[in-house]
């Protein structure tokens, strides 16, 4: 069995702050969590500085789960494969449930074979009033297992044309192309955040230093707090900057719908979801929310991470609550580059991006 595992494994570790009772009380289900007595804890949140995000994370997770909604994308910075051929059609509309409601991000989930955490981007508000454009960008978990009927679906009613995956060039030799790489309409792009030794587990001990990327390689040690994760997911941007920026780029380019992706579509995703969200204008503590739904399917992603040797082997000897999403760890994000670069796009510009492209990107992930 593999003996090292990448970041996608990994996942968040447990936040060292809780809830006060009040929140917890409506986390635990007791008590139905309606806007009015969110506000009504709100006060006693804040004077015990937990963040709202954390209380929003929590209290839509024992929420009735959202509406299912179908949807897709897909895309890479390579020429694209040779494969079989299929005509270009005009997406149909999906059946995206587009109403503003209590429930912000339901209609996002994407339900189709082959995928546990799979949701649209569109549908957020940003602060200056706006919204995000739904069938613009699209998170997953990896797409091995697509069904025939899930890749008509990404391709034709989701209008998917650019998939961006984060893995490392050993996940991919050793698990092989998915479904949508014969697809001459899709242009798939390989932008790994982790250092090329990722997986390799005949590395020789001196040379596997910790390099900031989360040190796929060692075993668990039990420290896998939101201050760890943090630090974990802000290596991409220090270590890999040159991955980061050009996932950000075939988000801004794409002539459709971008499907970024990882093995678990949390960690890895979740960084460069983040900061293509920034740029739109999202707010933060919205951005936040969207990091932590991932714990609403943390059981079927692991189950699915596990079937694979690659990745099973190593979660074994991992908690399930040390891997799940924890507003701690994004807002850590968050914070650091903005006191670090003024925000997302202060970082863009720091990798060379100029004006024009920022706008860009910021105009495709917007509704008009």
């Amino acid at each position: 069995m593999w003996g090292c595992v990448a970041d996608a494994v990994s996942f968040a570790g447990t936040v060292s702050s809780r809830l006060p009772e009040a929140a917890a009380d409506l986390a635990a289900g007791r008590g139905t969590p309606h806007r009015a007595q969110l506000q009504a804890v709100g006060a006693e949140i804040s004077a015990a500085g937990v963040p709202r995000s954390a209380l929003s994370a929590e209290v839509r997770h024992v929420r009735d789960p959202p509406r299912a909604a179908p949807t897709g994308t897909a895309g890479r910075s390579a020429a694209r494969t040779p494969g079989r051929r299929r005509p270009v059609r005009p997406p149909r509309t999906p059946a995206y449930d587009d109403r503003v409601t209590d429930e912000l991000h339901a209609g996002r989930w994407i339900e189709i074979d082959g995928v546990a955490n799979m949701r649209d981007l569109g549908g957020l508000p940003t602060v200056d009033g706006g919204r995000t454009a739904w069938r613009r960008l699209i998170r997953s978990d990896n797409l091995q297992d697509l069904s025939p009927e899930a890749v008509d679906h990404l391709v034709d009613s989701v209008g998917v044309r650019d998939i961006v995956d984060l893995r490392s060039e050993t996940e991919l030799h050793l698990l092989g192309d998915g479904p949508l790489r014969v697809l001459e309409t899709l242009q798939h792009h390989h932008h790994s955040l982790l250092p090329d030794r990722a997986f390799a587990d005949r590395v020789p001990e001196p040379e596997r230093a910790d390099t900031g990327l989360g040190s796929p390689w060692k075993k668990y040690d039990g420290r896998r707090d939101a201050r760890f994760w943090a630090d974990h997911y802000l290596g991409y941007l220090s270590e890999r900057p040159d991955s980061v920026s050009a996932a950000l780029d075939v988000i801004a380019r794409s002539e459709g719908a971008t499907i970024v992706h990882c093995a678990a579509g949390k960690d890895r995703t979740g960084t460069v979801v983040a900061m293509a969200l920034s740029v739109a204008g999202v707010p933060d503590e919205v951005i936040v929310e969207d990091y932590v739904l991932s714990d609403e399917r943390i059981t079927r992603i692991l189950d699915r991470l596990a079937s694979h040797p690659v990745y099973g082997e190593a979660l074994k000897s991992q908690p399930v609550d040390d891997q799940r999403p924890k507003a701690a760890s994004m807002e850590a994000i968050l914070t650091s580059v903005r006191d670090g670069f003024g925000g997302a796009e202060g970082w863009l510009r720091a990798q060379g991006w100029s004006e024009e492209q920022v706008r860009t990107l910021r105009r495709h992930l917007r509704e008009a």
